[in-house]
């Protein structure tokens, strides 16, 4: 997997977790699935943020589905 799309801030895939490279492929592979715990220990905020931003997130590819 190339790492190049990481090392800049706005790109997709990066995220800001050093300890994975800055890079969510990275950390796919290193840890695979997590938890919504795990995801919102990572990114600092709550357990019921990461859950909000998950469901608008399926609710969005449910609509593109549909088209």
């Amino acid at each position: 997997m190339s790492k190049e799309c990481c090392k800049q801030e706005n790109s997709r895939c990066w995220i800001d977790y050093p300890e994975d490279d800055n890079c969510i492929y990275t950390a796919i592979e290193k840890h695979g699935a997590m938890t919504l715990e795990e995801v919102a220990k990572r990114l600092g905020v709550s357990l019921v943020r990461v859950s909000q931003i998950e469901k608008q997130a399926l609710k969005k590819l449910s609509k593109r589905i549909k088209k």
